[in-house]
């Protein structure tokens, strides 16, 4: 559970807004854009199978899966939930493809784990001896950088980075995350990442 200033560069112009977050591993995620007075006009609840975004002064409310594809729609980021909600809590998406092999070495005073597929690499992942992640760089199926995290700022003793920034390879688009009042919490109730309908909200698949 967080308040974050995002700063987000695309192409079309940079977007400085604030927001509140609540992120459940592995692709959990509540995101509320909050405004310099007023309620939020912005509202995404995430969960693995569904997606559900309210945008309250369009009264329109929008449901679908929470792929890389949909979620682009609202927010110019290029990753699905999962990769976000992992990036976000300073850990890095989990690899799903099958006969992975494995490098690591020492790099510094960091370990440097290669993940890699018969097609070529996959994720390439710094770490601190202590298993804090200090920089991820995802591959695309074709073997070129997609993008690239870093994580800074990390509380002594905490697993948690304070800022995370995300660079895409276009040299253009990318993501500035700095947390404020940072807290960790054990929850078994999974509603707050549930979007219930408004009444008289228009839906949109």
């Amino acid at each position: 559970i967080a308040t974050a200033q995002i700063d987000l560069t695309t192409a079309q112009g940079h977007y400085p807004v604030r927001a509140a977050l609540i992120l459940q591993r592995p692709s959990y995620l509540r995101l509320e854009m909050l405004p310099v007075i007023g309620t939020p006009d912005f509202y995404l609840a995430a969960s693995p199978d569904q997606m559900n975004i309210f945008i309250p002064s369009r009264g329109e409310f929008y449901s679908g899966k929470p792929s890389a594809e949909n979620l682009e729609r609202f927010l110019p980021c290029p990753m699905s939930i999962e990769e976000m909600v992992m990036i976000l809590s300073s850990a890095y998406p989990p690899p799903v493809e099958k006969n992975m092999a494995y490098d690591s070495y020492p790099e510094g005073s960091l370990v440097r784990i290669e993940m890699k597929t018969t097609s070529g690499p996959l994720q390439t992942i710094w770490m601190e001896k202590n298993g804090r992640v200090t920089k991820l760089v995802r591959y695309g199926s074709d073997g070129r950088e997609v993008y690239q995290a870093q994580y800074d700022d990390y509380a002594p003793g905490s697993s948690l980075a304070n800022s995370i920034k995300i660079k895409w390879a276009d040299l253009v688009t990318s993501v500035f995350v700095k947390y404020s009042d940072l807290k960790v919490e054990k929850a078994a109730d999974l509603s707050v990442f549930e979007l219930p309908v408004p009444a008289g909200a228009k839906i949109i698949k």
